[in-house]
């Protein structure tokens, strides 16, 4: 059976030419293969495509017909394989990027004008929810997780650590006290994250391996770190949160760091998930190394606590 395409490339070539030998010679294949090729493509159409003489082939008006339809469609295949492959070289087309929603809102966002201004022929499409995402089943480019991967298929890159932090407005810890010790939350009102995959949202983890637990509760919960924060500044609670979402708080005065006798965890990691290919498209991997070069080796929203406060995970 003949390859239709390369029968199609035939065509005009022995067009071009007037020729079969001459196609063959030009394409590098028999003369035989050559009349196979052409032979195969009259009797799909049920049209002849050349007049034959004994010196030259020529076309029918079908075949005439034909060859400018033939010629557009190959001129156009020969760009989609050149686009295709140029994304491999280039960052080019949409970038479809799914993130958290404080994360994506507070870290991705602002940073993808700089990123877009640096790949002019690149568009960022950035979807912002807490589920996990089917990559390819929604048609995503790439996925920011945080926490501790679960296996699947997916490649993963670590971009940085997630430090944790627990913080309380001045107001709050004014007129409840500052806790000094894990066990006393027990006696505070404390703000439950109920999208929680490692604890839930009524405990909390401690100790450089996570294995110090304690049950917690207070009058509100959320599905959204930010939430969470507004809450916490607002003086309703203690909440404990990745250092990303409280970061300007901290740095405002609106929460303060709560040092206990056990330090916060480390929550496991910000990590780049893509689809498997040994060949990832030049913008999946630009936009992770452009994360790698922000957020590595200490995060911006990381800088202000390393040398002035000491959170679990930045010294």
């Amino acid at each position: 059976m003949v390859d239709r395409v390369t029968s199609l490339e035939v065509f005009v070539k022995v067009a071009g030419s007037g020729s079969l030998s001459a196609a063959a010679r030009v394409m590098g294949l028999s003369q035989t293969m050559v009349t196979k090729h052409i032979a195969a493509l009259e009797t799909r159409l049920g049209v002849k495509l050349f007049h034959r003489s004994t010196r030259r082939l020529s076309l029918t008006d079908g075949g005439r017909d034909y060859l400018e339809s033939i010629e557009r469609i190959l001129a156009e295949l020969e760009a989609a394989d050149s686009a295709v492959s140029a994304d491999r070289f280039e960052p080019r087309g949409t970038l479809r990027l799914n993130a958290p929603v404080s994360f994506g809102t507070r870290q991705i966002a602002p940073l993808l004008d700089e990123f877009t201004r640096r790949h002019p022929h690149l568009t960022a499409d950035l979807g912002l929810n807490d589920r996990l995402v089917d990559l390819a089943e929604e048609g995503w480019d790439l996925a920011v997780r945080i926490g501790t991967l679960e296996d699947s298929s997916l490649l993963a890159r670590r971009i940085v650590a997630c430090s944790t932090v627990l913080a309380a407005a001045p107001a709050y810890l004014e007129t409840h006290g500052t806790p000094k010790t894990v066990g006393d939350l027990a006696g505070h009102n404390c703000l439950g994250y109920t999208l929680s995959r490692t604890t839930g949202p009524d405990r909390w983890a401690f100790g450089s391996r996570g294995d110090t637990v304690i049950a917690i509760s207070g009058n509100m919960r959320s599905n959204n770190g930010d939430a969470l924060r507004a809450a916490a500044v607002a003086g309703q609670g203690i909440v404990y949160q990745p250092t990303f979402i409280v970061d300007d708080d901290l740095r405002a005065g609106t929460l303060v760091p709560i040092q206990l006798d056990q330090p916060t965890i480390e929550f496991g990691g910000i990590y780049a998930v893509y689809l498997p290919d040994r060949n990832p498209p030049a913008k999946v991997r630009a936009f992770i190394d452009f994360m790698v070069e922000r957020f590595a080796p200490i995060p911006p929203w990381d800088l202000p606590f390393t040398s002035e406060r000491r959170i679990h995970g930045r010294g």
